[in-house]
Formats: structure tokens, C-alpha cells, sequence
């Protein structure tokens, strides 16, 4: 094997394990990467080293996964989207009657800083695999994926307002964990 092979090779594990937030389905997820790290063997020389090779390989891995998602749609449940089995929100964030917190958020001290951690990506994407199945997808679709609602609310079959719903309900859960399991202060 080449170097450029080798480092190809170092990288599934990172990729697989991307793909799999992304999906929720280990064969999909495999198949994805299996997609990515052939369409990157063959043409090699599309890298041209103008970004980390990691990054460029995710590029590719988005493309193949919303393929996937494509794909396999038919394979997914078209029936309304509902958590019912799943706790809401608002049991993690309590708000007043007049909308404000009952409990002010934790201090997030310096985000910028926080962001540049490696520490917090890995915080994050725990955070992300505890979402409800739909929840996650839905979110990880539109934040990570970078799909506009649009897209989304076509290839699922869902409402705008379902959608927003959902994403909101995600956003809240994610803060709740990020609060708890990064934010949280440690008593001395």
C-alpha cells in the first residue's frame, strides 16, 4: 500500500463511526464508508492536499450518506414522526408560566475556547448518539449534513412545523447533556 492507502486505511474507523451517527444502521454505515474510501482510491488525485485529508474524506462520506438516506427511505418508517415513548423536553429545561427559566442555564463560560477541544466533540457526539433515533437523524441531517429543511421535509415526508418541532426538541435535549456532561461545574 501507497501512503496515501495508509492513511485512508487509519481514517475508517473515525469515518465508520461518523456514518453511523449519521445512519443509525451499522450496514448502512458500512457501505457508505466502503463507498467513500473506493471513490477516494480511485481518483486520488482529486485531493490535491488542498484540505486535511480527513476533512476531504467526510466530504465525500456526507454525499455518500445522503445517498443512503435516499436510498433506503423507502426502508424507513413514513408514518408521522412521534416520540411518544420519549421524555419531553421540557422536563430537562423547566420554564415559568411567563416563559423565562425557573432555573437559569449553566454558565457556558468561554464557547469560542470550548469549541477547539477535542475533549467537546467527543462530549457532543455522545450527547448526539442519546438523542431519540429520529431526533438524532433529524438533527444530524440538518446540522451536520448541512440539508436544507426543504430537502429534509421532502426526503421524509414531513411538515415544516413537525421538522422545527423536532429540531427544537433535539436542540433541548443536546443543551440539557452538553449542561450536564461539559458545562457543569465542578465543586472544589
Amino acid at each position: 500500500m501507497t501512503g496515501f492507502e495508509d492513511q485512508i486505511v487509519a481514517l475508517q474507523s473515525y469515518l465508520l463511526k461518523f456514518a453511523r451517527l449519521q445512519l443509525r444502521n451499522d450496514a448502512w454505515a458500512e457501505d457508505a464508508v466502503s463507498e467513500t474510501v473506493l471513490a477516494a482510491l480511485a481518483k486520488p488525485q482529486a485531493f490535491g492536499n488542498r484540505s486535511q485529508l480527513k476533512t476531504w474524506l467526510v466530504g465525500i462520506l456526507k454525499h455518500k450518506v445522503i445517498d443512503a438516506l435516499r436510498h433506503h427511505s423507502r426502508e424507513i418508517s413514513t408514518s408521522p414522526i412521534s416520540d411518544d415513548n420519549a421524555t419531553d423536553p421540557m422536563d430537562y429545561i423547566a420554564f415559568k408560566a411567563d416563559g423565562h427559566f425557573q432555573e437559569a442555564p449553566a454558565d457556558w463560560g468561554n464557547p469560542e475556547q470550548d469549541i477547539s477541544s477535542r475533549q467537546f466533540f467527543e462530549v457532543l457526539e455522545a450527547c448526539a448518539t442519546q438523542l431519540p433515533a429520529v431526533q438524532g437523524r433529524l438533527f444530524l441531517m440538518r446540522e451536520w449534513l448541512e440539508l436544507s429543511s426543504e430537502e429534509i421535509c421532502k426526503e421524509l415526508q414531513l411538515t415544516p412545523t413537525n421538522l422545527y418541532v423536532q429540531l427544537h426538541r433535539a436542540r433541548l435535549r443536546l443543551r440539557a447533556c452538553l449542561e450536564l456532561n461539559w458545562f457543569a461545574k465542578t465543586e472544589v
